[in-house]
C-alpha cells in the first residue's frame, strides 16, 4: 500500500508536538472504537451433516460417446453433449483411503477438465435409502500447492526489490488480512453497523499499515491525516450518493443469496462498507505520494513558499488523479466483467439498464470513490506544506517577491535574484535551476555549475 519514499520531512520540536496531539487522540479513539465495535456473537453458520470432501489422485480416464437423449431412461439426467466416460481415482484421505474407485467423467457448466496425475476433491455422497453405500464424484481441481508457490513467489519479489521496506510491506498485508478476517467481517456478519465497522476498520488499517510501511515520521502522519479525513468524506458521499439513488444493496446476486442465509446484514451499509474499504488501498498510494512530494520539493529548493510548494505539488496531484481514476474504473469494470457482458444480452433500453440498481450502484462506488481521491491531493498536500515550512518565519513564506533568509538558500545561489511565483514551482518540478540566469548586484558572474552568462552548464 502506497509508494517507498524514505526522506524525512523537516520538522521543528513545535511541530512535531502539534502531529502527536492530533495523531494519537485519533488513534485512541480507533482503538476505543475497534474494542466497542468488536464482534462478540459472531455466527456459526450452522450446517448440518456437511458433505465430507477428501483429496485424491486421477489414476486412469476413459472417454466414450455419450448416448443419444432418446436412450437415456426415463428419470434419469439428460445426456450432455460430453465429455462422457469414467474417472479413475485413488482416494488419499477418509474411511477410504488407498483404494481405487470410479466416477463419471465430470460434465456440466463449470465441470473440471481432468487428466491422469491431476489431484483433485472428491464430495463423498450417501444412497439416502441406504446408507451404507456412498459414492464419489470430482468436485473440483486442488488449488493448494499452485497458491502456496504463487503467494512464496510474490513475497520473495516483495523482499527482493523493497528489502527491508518489503518486509515491511508484507508484514503490514498480513496486518490488513488479520483485521479485515478479525474484525471488518465477523463485525458485519454479527449484525453490527457495516459502515461504522468499514471505517473504524479502515482507519485502524492504515494506523498500522502506514507507520509500519512508511516509518513513525512527520511526512507519514501527513499521509495519516489526510487519509483519515478522506475516507470519512468518502464515507459522507457514499451516505448522500446511495439515499440519493435509493440504492437498497440487493444489486448483486451475492448481496441477495447472502440476505437469505443472513437476514440480519444490513445490506445499504454494506455496500457503503464496500465502497470506503475498496477506497482505502488508493488514498493511502495518493496521500504517501502527495506528503512526500511536497518534502522532496522543499529539499530540492528551501526557497520555495509554502503557497509554492502547495501549487508544485498539486501539479504532480493532478496528474496522479489523472491516472488513478482510470485505475478506479477500470478495477470495478474488472470485477463487474460478468455484470457487463449480462447487459449486452439485456433487452432493455440503455436508460433503463444503466438506472437499474445493479448498474446504478456500480456508478456510485466508481463516483464516490473518485472523489474521495480527488479531495485527498489538496487536503494532503496543504498539510504537508504546512509541517514543511513550519520554523522557517513569515520571510520565507512571502510568496513572490519576498526576503528569503540567506541561510535557506545553498551558498552558490544565496546572492542571486530568484524568480517568484509559477516559475518557481515549475523549475521544482522538472528539477531544474529555478533561477533565470540573471545575476543579482554583488553576485559571482559565473557560479558553480553555470556558464560566464549564468545559464546552467548541462556539459560534464
Amino acid at each position: 500500500m502506497g509508494a517507498d519514499h524514505s526522506r524525512p520531512a523537516p520538522s521543528t520540536p513545535r511541530v512535531r508536538r502539534i502531529l502527536v496531539a492530533t495523531v494519537v487522540p485519533l488513534f485512541v479513539i480507533t482503538v476505543i472504537a475497534t474494542l466497542v465495535l468488536w464482534p462478540r456473537d459472531t455466527p456459526d453458520g450452522e450446517q448440518s451433516d456437511p458433505v465430507p470432501r477428501y483429496h485424491g489422485t486421477v489414476t486412469k480416464v476413459v472417454t466414450e460417446p455419450c448416448p443419444p437423449a432418446s436412450e437415456v431412461p426415463e428419470g434419469s439426467p439428460a445426456a450432455q453433449d460430453g465429455p462422457c466416460g469414467t474417472v479413475a481415482v485413488q482416494v488419499e484421505q477418509g474411511p477410504d483411503n488407498g483404494e481405487q474407485v470410479e466416477m463419471p467423467v465430470p460434465s456440466g457448466p463449470g465441470a473440471p477438465e481432468v487428466a491422469v496425475g491431476d489431484e483433485v476433491v472428491l464430495v463423498q455422497l450417501m444412497d439416502p435409502a441406504d446408507p451404507t453405500v456412498s459414492t464419489y464424484n470430482i468436485a473440483e481441481h486442488q488449488r493448494g500447492k499452485p497458491l502456496i508457490w504463487l503467494v512464496a513467489l510474490f513475497a520473495a519479489a516483495i523482499v527482493a526489490f523493497g528489502r527491508l521496506r518489503g518486509l515491511a510491506a508484507l508484514a503490514g498485508l498480513g496486518a490488513t488480512f488479520a483485521i479485515l478476517l478479525a474484525f471488518v467481517v465477523p463485525g458485519i456478519s454479527a449484525g453490527g453497523s457495516p459502515l461504522l465497522i468499514a471505517v473504524t476498520g479502515s482507519a485502524l488499517i492504515m494506523f498500522v499499515v502506514l507507520y509500519l510501511t512508511h516509518g513513525v515520521t512527520a511526512q507519514t502522519s501527513v499521509a495519516v491525516l489526510g487519509t483519515l479525513g478522506s475516507l470519512v468524506l468518502t464515507g459522507l458521499l457514499g451516505t448522500l450518493a446511495t439515499a440519493a439513488a435509493h440504492l437498497t444493496g440487493y444489486g448483486s446476486e451475492e448481496a441477495t443469496t447472502l440476505s437469505m442465509f443472513q437476514a440480519d446484514v444490513d445490506l445499504h451499509g454494506l455496500l457503503l462498507a464496500g465502497i470506503i474499504i475498496g477506497s482505502l488501498g488508493v488514498l493511502d498510494d495518493v496521500t504517501v505520494t502527495q506528503a512526500a512530494t511536497v518534502t522532496e520539493l522543499a529539499h530540492a529548493n528551501p526557497a520555495l513558499s509554502r503557497l509554492q510548494l502547495y501549487r508544485a505539488a498539486t501539479r504532480v496531484g493532478r496528474a496522479h488523479i489523472a491516472s488513478t481514476v482510470n485505475t478506479i474504473v477500470l478495477a470495478y469494470a474488472g470485477a463487474s466483467l460478468p455484470l457487463l457482458l449480462l447487459l449486452t444480452a439485456d433487452s432493455r433500453s440503455v436508460s433503463q439498464i444503466i438506472t437499474s440498481e445493479f448498474l446504478a450502484q456500480e456508478i456510485v462506488r466508481s463516483v464516490v470513490a473518485t472523489l474521495g481521491l480527488i479531495a485527498a491531493v489538496p487536503l494532503t498536500t496543504a498539510l504537508a506544506a504546512l509541517v514543511t515550512t513550519a520554523g522557517r518565519g513569515p520571510a520565507v513564506d512571502a510568496v513572490d517577491g519576498g526576503n528569503i533568509p540567506q541561510s535557506r538558500i545553498p551558498q552558490e545561489r544565496s546572492a542571486r535574484q530568484w524568480p517568484s511565483g509559477r516559475n518557481v514551482a515549475l523549475e521544482a518540478l522538472s528539477g531544474g535551476d529555478p533561477t533565470d540566469g540573471r545575476a543579482g548586484p554583488g553576485s559571482d558572474p559565473a557560479p558553480s555549475g553555470l556558464d560566464p552568462q549564468g545559464r546552467r552548464n548541462t556539459e560534464w
